[in-house]
């Protein structure tokens, strides 16, 4: 497993190397929501009422961006890595 982020990331990509993306996860009480970013991965911003909802959609949003700044389908689908902690907003 390789980190988004990390140099070179995107040429391993294309090579077939999988990839992994931290993420972090915060809830808004005001909203009453779950909202995951990455620090890895520009652009990944999701939100889900329920964690299963947020994790679904984070897989989904993170293939997209990623296929995107590589330009290709990617070999194996990336792994989010989230440590289950979130924050409170």
């Amino acid at each position: 497993m390789y980190r988004v982020g990390n140099p070179f990331w995107r040429f391993l990509a294309k090579l077939g190397i999988p990839l992994v993306v931290r993420v972090d996860v915060m809830f808004d009480k005001e909203a009453n929501v779950y909202v995951a970013t990455s620090p890895d991965l520009r652009g990944l911003v999701a939100e889900a009422k329920t964690k299963e909802e947020l994790i679904s959609s984070v897989y989904d949003c993170v293939d997209l961006l990623i296929e995107d700044q590589v330009h290709q389908p990617l070999k194996h689908k990336p792994l989010a890595a989230w440590d289950g902690d979130f924050r409170l907003a």
